[in-house]
């Protein structure tokens, strides 16, 4: 069978099928099947990354997740954002978390700082003062 770049569901399947001939002859890896069995598994891979790719939760709902895993409500990491008032308005999405918010979310909670960095999914609204003719300052 001639290799190539996975695109289809049934040439996923039919390399997975080989994929486990081959474990089950426990090729030596320098040999033609062992490099076969190499390639086919880097085949195999890649097409898994795209295919079953999961994109990263927003920063509130990795928050949320943690808090419900552990049983925790909004007192009970109000001190870790600062306040019950800023625990509400960080929950509702109304105020962005700030970095000594993530470091104890971080070492209290153990939530990986590449997930609380990253830009929420609803947008902050920022209020402009107007000036007196209307315009924003």
């Amino acid at each position: 069978m001639d290799l190539r770049i996975i695109k289809t569901d049934g040439r996923y399947r039919r390399y997975r099928a080989e994929i486990e001939k081959l474990v089950a002859q426990d090729p030596d890896p320098e040999s033609p099947a062992g490099a076969r069995l190499d390639l086919l598994a880097k085949l195999v891979e890649d097409y898994e990354k795209n295919k079953f790719a999961f994109s990263k939760p927003d920063p509130v709902d990795a928050l949320i997740f943690r808090m419900e895993q552990q049983g925790l409500r909004q007192k009970d990491i109000a001190d870790l954002l600062g306040g019950k008032n800023r625990a509400s308005e960080v929950l509702a999405r109304k105020r962005p978390l700030t970095l000594p918010m993530i470091r104890a979310l971080y070492e209290k909670l153990n939530i990986p700082p590449a997930l609380l960095i990253r830009e929420p999914a609803a947008a902050y609204r920022v209020k402009r003062k107007m000036s007196g003719r209307g315009t924003p300052r």
